[in-house]
């Protein structure tokens, strides 16, 4: 099959997911918007080029070129990642800092790992998937601390009780305690 059809197809099948995820914890604005830069011609050019199927293209694309500009153009677009939540400290020589996000954007990552764990894996994939994969990659400092707990709460959560107990404390708990902001839930 064509390599820019089969990338429509795939980032399509990941946004449908997540919208699913997002309608039913009451995310529907996020649901509907969620990775619409991907068809973008920065992303989606960049996506069809690298495509391969079972993993993102930007990777691909990061090691032929040592950096990924179709992720760097993603990440500034797209809240649900924790990359988007940074700002320079106040404080003298700091630099950048992570900074919380809010959780309605963390419910957004959450469901936006659930699908790309679906999509990649496909029917290998287990309610653990998206926690394997959080704790295999990348390391947790550069992620606020308190994003990183709630984070890791949620997807433990859906690692052992699944989806459904999981969407339901999102949805009745986790998103109504935080009213969608940056007030601090129990993450433990």
């Amino acid at each position: 099959m064509n390599k820019a059809i089969s990338h429509f197809i795939t980032i399509t099948r990941h946004r449908m997911l997540v919208c699913k995820g997002c309608f039913k914890v009451g995310l529907y604005w996020q649901g509907l918007t969620h990775d619409l830069s991907k068809y973008s011609p920065s992303e989606f050019m960049v996506g069809v080029r690298y495509y391969q199927g079972n993993r993102s293209p930007n990777n691909a694309e990061r090691e032929d070129k040592g950096f990924s500009e179709a992720w760097l153009h993603h990440k500034g677009r797209n809240k649900h990642h924790y990359e988007y939540w940074f700002d320079y400290s106040s404080r003298e020589g700091i630099g950048l800092i992570p900074v919380p996000m809010p959780n309605r954007y963390i419910v957004e990552m959450v469901m936006d790992r659930i699908a790309a764990c679906k999509v990649y894996q496909k029917g290998n994939y287990k309610d653990s998937s998206p926690l394997e994969y959080l704790e295999s990659g990348k390391t947790p400092e550069i992620m606020h601390e308190t994003t990183w707990k709630k984070l890791h709460f949620l997807l433990r959560m859906l690692s052992e009780k699944g989806e459904e107990k999981t969407f339901h404390y999102i949805k009745h708990v986790f998103l109504k305690r935080g009213k969608g902001g940056r007030k601090n839930v129990r993450a433990s």
